[in-house]
C-alpha cells in the first residue's frame, strides 16, 4: 500500500473512532440531563423523586386532601399495585384497583391493627372476593405512630399472597409516613406557641403602654385639640399594627414604621426629655422579621432604661447591612443595670418582652441568633439581633 493510501486510511479510521466517541458521550451526557446513566441511579433518583412529592402533602398532617394528594406517591414508593390511608376510623385515600371489592376488608383490618398496635396481614382467604380474577390477593395493614399514639394506618395491597418482602417494605414506608406526620405536629406546635408567644407580647403592651398613650393624648385635648387629633390617628394606626391577627412575620420597614408610631406617642408624653436617633440601611428594609420582635426593645429602653433617668434621655436604633445578614441594635443612654439582675428579673417575669423575643428568635433562626444584652448600672443598656436576609420558612405575609 502507497503510503498516501495508508495515510488516508489511518485519517479514517481515526474519524471514525473519534465520531464513536463523540455519539458515545452524547449519549451519556443525555443520560445524565435525565437524572441518571444506570439503572441503579434510575431507581435511586425515582425513590427519591417519590419521596419528596408525598413529603410536603404529609406535613399538613392525616387529612382527606393530603393522604389523596399523598397516596399517588407513596404507592410509587412502594412498588405495589394498591396503596390505602385510613385515620383511626376511616378510610382517607385509596390508590389503585379494588377500592369497592376491598375497602370494607381493609377498614376492618385497619382498626384490627390500630387495636393491636402491630401489623396485619390478609391473604387471599381472607379477602371477601369471589372474583377469580380478583386484583387484590393480599393486603399488609401497618398502624401509622405519631410518639406513642396510634393516628391511623398504611394498607399496601398485592395482586398475589402478600410476601415478607412486602410487609418489611410496607413497615419501612409506614415508619416514614410516621415520621413525616411527626413533623408536622411539630410544625403545628411551633405555629401555635408563635402565636401564643405573639399573643404574651400584646397582653404585654396592653397595660403598660395604652393607659399612658390615652392618658397623654387626654391632656392635649383642651390645650392642642389638633395635636390630640394627631396623637389619636396614630395611636389607632399602632394598635391596628400591633393587634392584626394574620402572619408571623413581617417586613423590618412594617416593624419600623410601627416604632415610629409608639415613638411619636412617648414623644408626647416625655416631652423635651426623650430624643430619638435613627440610622438604618435602605436595602435591609424589605428582610423578614418575626412580627412584633423590634417593639419591645424599643419599650424596655423607654420603660427600664430611660424613665427613671434625670434629664434628657436617648434612644439609639441601628439597622445595618452586614452581609447575608441585617445588624439590629437599640441602646438607650439611660439608668442601666447590673447584669445578674437583669438576669434574674427576666426570669421572674419582669423582662417579658426581652425574654420573649429572645426565644422567638431562636426557635426561628437558630441558637446563634438570640439577643445580646450589653449593661451595667449607670452605663445604659444596648441590645442587639442579628436577621438572616434569607431563611427557609420566614417570609413576610
Amino acid at each position: 500500500m502507497r503510503p498516501h493510501d495508508r495515510r488516508v486510511r489511518t485519517a479514517a479510521v481515526a474519524l471514525l473512532l473519534a465520531a464513536l466517541v463523540l455519539a458515545w458521550w452524547a449519549v451519556h451526557r443525555q443520560r445524565l440531563k435525565r437524572g441518571y446513566s444506570t439503572p441503579k441511579e434510575r431507581v435511586t433518583f425515582e425513590t427519591l423523586h417519590a419521596a419528596n412529592a408525598a413529603a410536603p402533602a404529609l406535613r399538613l398532617g392525616l387529612t382527606g386532601p393530603s393522604a389523596a394528594r399523598a397516596a399517588r406517591h407513596l404507592r410509587k414508593l412502594l412498588g405495589a399495585p394498591v396503596l390505602a390511608l385510613f385515620d383511626t376510623s376511616r378510610q382517607l385515600a385509596w390508590e389503585g384497583s379494588g377500592e369497592q371489592l376491598h375497602a370494607g376488608d381493609a377498614l376492618t383490618a385497619a382498626k384490627r391493627a390500630i387495636d393491636a398496635g402491630r401489623p396485619v396481614v390478609l391473604r387471599a382467604e381472607d379477602l371477601d372476593c369471589a372474583d377469580p380474577e380478583c386484583p387484590v390477593r393480599g393486603l399488609v395493614v401497618v398502624p401509622l405512630v405519631v410518639g406513642e399514639r396510634k393516628v391511623g394506618t398504611l394498607a399496601a395491597g398485592s395482586d398475589h399472597q402478600p410476601t415478607a418482602g412486602l410487609v418489611r417494605a410496607a413497615l419501612e414506608i409506614a415508619r416514614w409516613v410516621s415520621t413525616q406526620l411527626e413533623l408536622a405536629e411539630l410544625d403545628s406546635s411551633r405555629a401555635r406557641l408563635a402565636r401564643a408567644e405573639v399573643k404574651a407580647l400584646r397582653a404585654q403592651i396592653s397595660p403598660h403602654f395604652i393607659y399612658n398613650a390615652l392618658t397623654t393624648i387626654a391632656s392635649f385635648v383642651r390645650t392642642d385639640p389638633e395635636r390630640a387629633r394627631e396623637l389619636v390617628l396614630e395611636f389607632a394606626e399602632f394598635t391596628r399594627y400591633s393587634f392584626q391577627s394574620h402572619g408571623e412575620f413581617t417586613t423590618l420597614a412594617e416593624e419600623l414604621r410601627s416604632i415610629d408610631r409608639y415613638l411619636t406617642l412617648e414623644r408626647a408624653r416625655f416631652g423635651d426629655r426623650l430624643e430619638i436617633r435613627l440610622r438604618v440601611a435602605p436595602e435591609v428594609l424589605p428582610i423578614a422579621v418575626p412580627f412584633l420582635a423590634l417593639q419591645p426593645l424599643v419599650e424596655n429602653a423607654l420603660r427600664h432604661g430611660l424613665a427613671n433617668k434625670q434629664g434628657v434621655g436617648t434612644v439609639t436604633i441601628v439597622a445595618e447591612d452586614a452581609g447575608t445578614e441585617c445588624l439590629i441594635s437599640v441602646e438607650d443612654d439611660g439608668v442601666g443595670m447590673d447584669p445578674a439582675a437583669l438576669r434574674q428579673r427576666t426570669d421572674d417575669g419582669e423582662h417579658v418582652g426581652l425574654g420573649n423575643v429572645d426565644v422567638r428568635l431562636r426557635s426561628v433562626f437558630g441558637e446563634g441568633f438570640g439577643l445580646v444584652v450589653e449593661t451595667a448600672p449607670g452605663a445604659g443598656t444596648k441590645v442587639t439581633v442579628r436577621i438572616p436576609k434569607f431563611h427557609a420558612g420566614v417570609r413576610a405575609s
